[in-house]
């Protein structure tokens, strides 16, 4: 949806409004490392998405979140991935200290990792092309059993319909940029890139 469209009442197109600059610095730096060009690139990625997807693992499980969304929890993909990386025999980085997501700012992380994985459809067909899939490897990619599209539409409605104050949305909109800071700060370490100017 282009950014012009976007209905600022709505928490999701407030977040996507919020974060677009860092959300496509994010997805320009992906591709750069060229994570999909051989098993070893994709290991390193998988390293990546195993300390992210712990880092919001407990997000998932939240008991107020799981009853806001139905099904919340069986969204979570740490162990998706922790399944690919034993397929792949990847070991797994060591990271002396998580981030400690705070209060409302964990609505800002929850629509950073579901919306990577309405992303991930084009990631999905790349590492197809060395002969990885929901089978083996790849199984944090594969599409949710829904359909993501309609994953997605379902999930939005659902965080659109939780009543935020001004102050919640404020905390939400810090979470989902710490979030993609997070991550390109974890992709510059793992594949071994220069810190950014």
């Amino acid at each position: 949806m282009k950014l012009e469209n976007l209905d600022l009442n709505l928490l999701t197109h407030q977040l996507k409004f919020e974060t677009n600059n860092t959300h496509d610095s994010v997805d320009n730096l992906v591709m750069s490392v060229n994570p999909f060009e051989n098993v070893e690139n994709y290991g390193k990625f998988l390293q990546l998405q195993e300390i992210f997807h712990k880092v919001v693992d407990d997000i998932y499980h939240r008991e107020d979140l799981n009853r806001a969304i139905p099904g919340l929890a069986e969204s979570a993909r740490h162990q998706a991935v922790l399944a690919d990386m034993q397929d792949l025999e990847i070991v797994k980085v060591d990271v002396n200290e998580l981030p400690s997501i705070q209060g409302d700012e964990s609505y800002g992380w929850l629509y950073c990792a579901e919306g990577s994985n309405l992303g991930a459809a084009f990631l999905y067909k790349e590492v197809n092309k060395i002969a990885l899939d929901a089978d083996h490897g790849a199984r944090h990619l594969a599409a949710h059993s829904d359909g993501r599209g309609k994953h997605w539409r379902e999930f939005s409605q659902k965080m659109n319909e939780i009543e935020m104050s001004e102050e919640m949305r404020i905390a939400a909109v810090k979470g989902a940029n710490d979030a993609f800071i997070y991550y390109k700060k974890l992709l510059r370490t793992i594949f071994e890139l220069p810190e950014a100017a």
